[in-house]
C-alpha cells in the first residue's frame, strides 16, 4: 500500500481504523475527529448563513416508510433490515424520506417556501465486502444532507445558490473548479414522462443560466429525478465524485407532502436533493491524499505543538498552550522525556504543521520561536505569535465566479 494512500496515511496520522471484526465501519481516533468537526463546522456556518435549518432524525425507522418512498424496491438489497410485521425496521441509507416527514407535520403555506433543511445524517449501507475501501466505501458513513422544498419558479435559484456554495467551498478546500455532469433518467424509475422531461430540461436550465458547462450522463440519475455531479480533481489528475443536486417531483408525491398554494388550493412542493461533500469520512480521504498528509493549517487537527525545551520551561509552556486555546487554536503539548529534537520530528511526523519552542531565553523575554513544516523559524511575543496564527486559522477565500448566486460570506 502507498505510503500517500489514505488508508496508510490514517492509522500513522492516528486519525482512524476499521478493524476486521467490524468491516467497514469506522472507529474515529481524537485528532481524526477533531479533523471531522472541522469540516461539519465549516459546512454548517455556510448552511446556516444561506436560511438552511439544521435537523436530526432516526436511524432507525420503519420498513413501512422506505417501501412507500421506493428506497426499499431500489436499494432494499443494500439496507440493514430487522424484525418483522408490523415491527419490521431498517436503518435508513440516506435522510430525504425523514425530511419529508418533518415537513409534512405542519401545514404549510406557500409563502413559507423555499423550506431549507440541513442535516449531518448518519447512514448505513450494506456494501459489498469486496467494494469496501478504506474510508471511500464504508457501511456506515455520514453525510452533509440537505433538502429544500420550493415551487418549480424556485428552481433556478436554488440551483444558483448551492453552485456558488460548491465553488466557495471546494476552493477552500484548494481543489480547482469541479467538473459537471447531468445524470439523466434511468431505466428504472418513478414518475410519469412528462414529469422526468420537465425535471431534466429544469436542471439543465438551471445550470446553464449560472455559467455551468457539463457533460451528459445518460441513464446515471436517482430513481426519482436527474441529478447534476460535481467532480473533483486532485494533485495526482485523480477525478472524485463529490456534491450533487438532485431535482425530485416523485417523492414529495410519493410521501404526502403538500402546501397550500397563493390560489387556496393543495399543490405538491418541488424537493432539491443536495450535498456539498457528500460522505464526509470519503472527503476527508480525498483531502488526505491531496495534501500528501500535510493538511492546510486551518484544517490540521492539531495546529501547534507546544514545546518546552527543559522542564523548568513547563509552566510557561502550559501557559502558552492556555492562551492558544483562548484564541480556538488546536494546541498539545509535547513535553515528554524525549529530546528536544525528537520532539520536534514526532511533531512534525504526525503533520503539526507548527512547533512552538519554548526556551529560557524566549520565557525570560517573553517570547516563542516557531518552526514550519519547511524549516522556516520565526520569534515573536507571545500576543503576536497567538494573533499571527489565529489570522491562519481561518478558510482562504478562493477566488470563485460568483455569477450563480451570493457572497456566501
Amino acid at each position: 500500500m502507498d505510503d500517500l494512500d489514505h488508508r496508510s496515511l490514517g492509522p500513522r496520522l492516528d486519525l482512524w481504523h476499521i478493524q476486521e471484526d467490524a468491516p467497514g465501519m469506522v472507529f474515529w481516533h481524537p485528532r481524526g475527529h477533531a479533523l471531522y468537526r472541522v469540516l461539519e463546522n465549516f459546512i454548517r456556518g455556510k448552511m446556516r448563513r444561506l436560511g438552511y435549518a439544521e435537523v436530526r432524525t432516526p436511524q432507525l425507522l420503519p420498513l413501512d416508510l422506505w417501501m412507500q418512498s421506493g428506497h426499499w424496491e431500489k436499494f432494499g438489497a443494500q439496507m440493514f433490515a430487522l424484525g418483522e410485521g408490523e415491527r419490521a425496521m431498517a436503518l435508513k441509507p440516506m435522510s430525504c424520506p425523514c425530511h419529508v416527514q418533518i415537513f409534512n407535520r405542519n401545514l404549510r403555506s406557500w409563502r413559507e417556501l423555499p423550506l431549507r433543511y440541513a442535516e449531518f445524517g448518519s447512514c448505513h449501507r450494506d456494501e459489498p465486502s469486496g467494494a469496501l475501501h478504506g474510508l471511500m466505501r464504508t457501511r456506515g458513513f455520514e453525510q452533509d444532507d440537505a433538502h429544500v422544498f420550493c415551487r418549480a419558479d424556485d428552481v433556478a435559484g436554488e440551483v444558483a445558490r448551492f453552485a456558488a456554495l460548491l465553488s466557495e467551498v471546494y476552493a477552500a478546500f484548494g481543489f480547482d473548479a469541479p467538473e459537471v455532469s447531468l445524470s439523466t433518467r434511468p431505466q428504472l424509475r418513478a414518475g410519469s414522462d412528462a414529469s422526468w422531461d420537465w425535471a431534466e430540461q429544469a436542471l439543465a436550465e438551471a445550470a446553464r443560466s449560472c455559467g455551468l458547462s457539463y457533460a451528459i450522463q445518460p441513464g446515471e440519475g436517482a430513481f426519482y429525478g436527474p441529478k447534476l455531479e460535481f467532480a473533483l480533481r486532485d494533485r495526482l489528475g485523480r477525478s472524485w465524485q463529490c456534491g450533487t443536486v438532485q431535482l425530485d417531483s416523485v417523492l414529495p408525491e410519493r410521501l404526502g407532502a403538500s402546501y397550500v398554494a397563493a390560489h387556496g388550493a393543495r399543490a405538491t412542493p418541488v424537493l432539491i436533493h443536495h450535498a456539498v461533500l457528500g460522505s464526509i469520512g470519503r472527503f476527508i480521504a480525498m483531502l488526505l491524499e491531496h495534501h500528501a498528509g500535510a493538511l492546510p493549517f486551518w484544517l490540521s487537527p492539531d495546529q501547534v505543538a507546544v514545546v518546552p525545551i527543559t522542564r523548568d520551561q513547563l509552566d510557561d509552556a502550559l501557559k502558552l498552550r492556555e492562551l492558544l486555546f483562548s484564541a480556538e487554536l488546536r494546541a498539545v503539548l509535547s513535553a515528554d522525556g524525549e529530546t528536544l529534537s525528537r520532539r520536534i520530528v514526532a511533531a512534525h511526523a504526525a503533520s503539526i504543521p507548527v512547533v512552538a519552542v519554548v526556551g529560557a531565553r524566549e520565557a525570560a523575554q517573553g517570547t516563542v520561536s516557531l518552526r514550519e513544516r519547511d524549516g522556516t523559524t520565526s520569534v515573536l511575543t507571545w500576543d503576536r505569535a497567538v494573533s499571527t496564527l489565529r489570522e491562519r486559522n481561518r478558510p482562504p477565500r478562493g477566488s470563485v465566479d460568483r455569477a450563480c448566486g451570493p457572497d456566501l460570506d
